[in-house]
């Protein structure tokens, strides 16, 4: 199957060194929240990995407490987090301003969604070699163009070019995994973003050669 425990455990590994590098290339402040991504990304896709195993542990309140845990990286956390991630890394401007409205509308979402989970917990089970995460919740349209506004406009709507391309490439996954996966979304788009985000990576590196060009040009 091309979802699985194992899948799940490597990109978690995978991410953890990514998100250790990327901590190491943050030269500022601003920069931590950022560089925070792909160690987040990274304990999500560890945790459905426990997600997968629990399934033949038989015991429901196992399954169900790692599910709420990997479901409030999915539901509650990123669409605040990001686009805090993305105001803090913008100098002061119009775009900074617009990251500051995002940036409310992502929490108003998040809160609405950590209600959501605790009127109406959300399962997860095994099907067709995915993990289907039933979250039942209202206002479905409106609620889902607020949280892609605020985990995707976000980037895009950034001066640094690889965030905008992180950005992107998150939308187009969102994309092309509700098209190919709807059933999956949660599970599917998820892996498909922790993934993309090796490219926070690659934004601190260019940073981190550009400070570090400046720098010797002044010497």
């Amino acid at each position: 199957m091309c979802f699985s425990a194992t899948a799940s455990f490597a990109a978690g590994t995978v991410l953890l060194g990514a998100g250790f590098a990327a901590q190491r290339l943050a030269r500022a402040a601003p920069q931590r929240a950022f560089a925070a991504i792909p160690l987040l990304f990274a304990l999500q896709q560890l945790t459905e990995g426990f997600v997968w195993l629990s399934f033949d542990w038989d015991h429901p309140g196992i399954t169900n407490a790692l599910t709420q845990v990997y479901s409030f990286f999915s539901h509650v956390l990123w669409p605040a987090f990001i686009p805090v991630a993305c105001w803090l890394l913008e100098p002061v401007g119009p775009r900074r301003r617009l990251l500051g409205a995002i940036s409310v509308g992502g929490a108003a979402v998040s809160l609405y969604l950590l209600y959501a989970m605790v009127a109406y917990p959300i399962t997860a089970v095994p099907v067709g070699g995915h993990i289907e995460y039933v979250s039942p919740h209202f206002y479905v349209a409106i609620v889902m163009s607020l949280y892609l506004a605020a985990t995707t406009l976000s980037m895009l709507v950034t001066s640094e070019p690889l965030v905008r391309l992180f950005g992107g490439a998150t939308l187009a996954a969102a994309v092309f995994s509700y098209a190919a996966y709807a059933r999956w979304f949660i599970s599917v788009w998820c892996f498909f973003a922790a993934l993309l985000s090796v490219i926070v990576c690659l934004h601190l590196a260019v940073r981190a050669r550009d400070q570090s060009s400046t720098v010797m040009s002044r010497v």
